[in-house]
């Protein structure tokens, strides 16, 4: 497996980073309301980190140490600016249904930490694909909760009605808020599973890491709670 396979493959696979990382939880639950919202939401993410890790990563030789937190985000919120609009101009039903989810993308603990921990150390292409897996993984991640929300919420994919309101009840807690909870209980359970039988056969993901479980020391973004750059 390549290097560049490899990053995909982690960000998809072994380092999802909502059904292993679990980072990015408040638009996890709150857009996924629908299954074109988590798509769109994912997308958007998509096109912002791979960006980012572009820039900071042919930037990172001239970027002081001392300042590349803000200049971290200056970049991410650049470019979520321009996905805003474009979002605006192009997909307005879209945008409105995210509403300040979209402009939220900046403080994305996906997208800095991402930027700190391995754009910020590594070259332009490897860093390209390492933003292409994480939000692919990312959008993954969201749209099948989307999608599960939507079919037990209204009968519905994607807008198009697959369940008989005459014999379906949709069961409305799923397109509120304990609803998606519930569902990203259950899809980590199944991953919690897939986790164990790849451990048996010596193919271990990631384990959940970061502020969730207060494990610091394997967080990528331990540097911007500490003040310090992470070795």
């Amino acid at each position: 497996m390549s290097k560049y396979t490899e990053r995909l493959y982690n960000g998809i696979i072994k380092e999802n980073p909502t059904f292993v990382l679990m980072l990015g939880m408040c638009p996890t639950l709150a857009v996924t309301t629908a299954a074109m919202n988590g798509l769109g939401m994912g997308l958007s993410t998509t096109l912002v980190l791979v960006c980012s890790n572009l820039l900071i990563s042919a930037f990172r030789k001239v970027i002081p140490d001392g300042v590349r937190m803000p200049a971290f985000i200056v970049i991410v919120a650049s470019l979520v600016t321009v996905v805003e609009f474009l979002m605006k101009a192009y997909t307005p039903d879209l945008a409105t249904q995210l509403g300040v989810y979209i402009p939220l993308i900046v403080v994305n603990c996906i997208i800095l930490g991402r930027a700190e921990s391995y754009a910020s150390k590594n070259p332009v292409l490897p860093s390209i694909f390492d933003g292409i897996g994480m939000g692919l993984g990312f959008t993954f991640g969201l749209t099948c909760i989307g999608i599960i929300r939507e079919i037990l919420g209204a009968g519905q994919i994607f807008g198009v009605q697959i369940l008989s309101l005459e014999w379906f009840t949709p069961i409305t807690i799923f397109v509120m808020a304990p609803g998606a909870f519930l569902v990203l209980a259950f899809l980590v359970a199944v991953m919690n599973i897939v986790r164990e039988k790849m451990e048996a056969k010596g193919k271990p993901l990631a384990a959940p890491s970061g502020c969730l479980t207060g494990d610091c020391a394997h967080c990528g973004q331990s540097a911007m709670c500490t003040g310090k750059k992470s070795e």
